[in-house]
């Protein structure tokens, strides 16, 4: 048996992100999930799609879409923390793509 864990960000809230690893890992073995093949090769050089792999969400708009569709992460950390989170989360989110970043001044000011 061999489980690779990759460590999440270090920003994150601890106990909510062991709870959501270790509720997708249970979900897992009860929905007797098939286990992948174990990658030897370094899969930051190697095309997610020739090995089959789903991309993880990029934006933190696409990390809140997943998990309000995630049963499993939802029950484990239940509904009210859930609810809280996902408010708190979705503020930030807003905030975020109301900021007008200087990279985005810089590039289009000039042009418009």
């Amino acid at each position: 048996t061999r489980i690779e864990l990759r460590c999440p960000d270090p920003a994150c809230n601890p106990y909510l992100a062991y709870a959501a690893m270790l509720a997708a890992g249970l979900d897992g073995i009860k929905r007797k999930l098939p286990l992948r093949d174990a990658a030897e090769e370094d899969l930051f050089h190697v095309d997610p799609r020739a090995r089959g792999l789903t991309m993880l969400p990029t934006s933190l708009g696409a990390a809140l879409d997943a998990l309000r569709e995630d049963e499993a992460i939802l029950e484990a950390i239940g509904p009210s923390v859930a609810e809280r989170f996902l408010d708190a989360k979705q503020q930030e989110w807003e905030s975020y793509r109301a900021y007008v970043s200087q990279w985005e001044i810089d590039r289009y000011l000039a042009i418009f």
